[in-house]
């Protein structure tokens, strides 16, 4: 396979003030063979207290080989660093919000206040970054939201991305009781929505539509019923500086203990080396008996 010009790096910014000079050192290394986009993931990239010195040393990159930088979030601490986001180069993010019902979103999450991160989601907004929701689809818990979702995406002037939820890392439930195809979900929609295919792309493996006569992108992430492979060209970064190639595979490169044995020479030789080892596709089986890989998405980020 190709390098993976144009194609989009996935960097968890949960790092300690030691790992930042790395972590910044390997991302510039991306960027210097073609990446162009950069999403900051986690864990929780907003909880770190360097996070606005890694956004500020990356946005410098914007215009000079870096097409774009951007953010996944929990939302918890948008209203607090949503203006420093502007400043730094950020113009888009992304904010993980399966239910807007209080007691739905605690029993999701383990803990949370929805309405603050409803709060951080509309601030960012007026700060002039341009929001996206992601909502995992899962059976007996959000179906019913899904639809009243995209309406308030809408009256918000935010972006709505469904997603399928996937076989990763061990948990305490049956996920093919909880799988939901978006095939059905997004018929649904359509019969209350005039959705109009979209030309848009993010770097990622969503398709999209557009409600029409507003500004709202839905998108639609199906690693299940509409396997996205063949447009994914996203690899990502631990927070142990471990590049993973597929979300689906543990196949790895441990880029940290190789930049820091063998200097920057060695760590091109390395990314140079995984780029042509990318798989093919993943191995997601929604009713496989374990997990595709023992890893969660937090571990690799979203």
């Amino acid at each position: 396979m190709p390098l993976l010009h144009g194609g989009t790096y996935d960097v968890p910014a949960q790092i300690g003030d030691s790992e930042l000079e790395e972590i910044a050192v390997i991302a510039e290394r991306f960027i210097a063979r073609g990446i162009t986009k950069i999403r900051l993931t986690g864990g929780e990239p907003l909880v770190r207290r360097d996070i606005a010195e890694l956004v500020k040393r990356l946005g410098h990159h914007i215009g000079a080989g870096l097409d774009e930088l951007t953010m996944t979030t929990n939302g918890n601490a948008l209203a607090q660093h949503a203006p420093a986001m502007v400043a730094a180069g950020i113009r888009r993010i992304n904010v993980s919000l399966d239910s807007r019902d209080p007691e739905t979103f605690r029993y999701i999450t383990r803990h949370g206040d929805v309405a603050r991160v409803i709060e951080g989601i509309l601030a960012a907004r007026d700060a002039g970054l341009s929001v996206k929701i992601n909502l995992v689809a899962l059976k007996g818990l959000n179906e019913h939201e899904i639809a009243p979702m995209l309406e308030w995406c809408v009256a918000e002037r935010l972006d709505l991305t469904l997603i399928e939820t996937m076989p990763l890392g061990q948990i305490d439930e049956d996920r093919a009781d909880r799988f939901v195809p978006l095939t059905a979900v997004f018929d649904e929609l359509a019969g209350r929505f005039s959705l109009v295919r979209d030309t848009h792309r993010s770097g990622g493996p969503a398709r999209y539509w557009r409600v029409d006569g507003t500004q709202t992108k839905l998108g639609l992430i199906s690693p299940l019923t509409a396997n996205f492979c063949d447009t994914c060209n996203r690899v990502r970064l631990t927070t142990e500086g471990v590049l993973y190639t597929c979300l689906g595979h543990d196949d790895q490169v441990d880029l940290k203990t190789i930049l820091r044995s063998e200097g920057v020479d060695g760590l091109d030789v390395a990314l140079d080396a995984a780029m042509q080892t990318k798989p093919a596709r993943h191995e997601f089986d929604i009713a496989a008996a374990a997990p595709a890989v023992a890893r969660h998405m937090s571990v690799t980020g979203g």
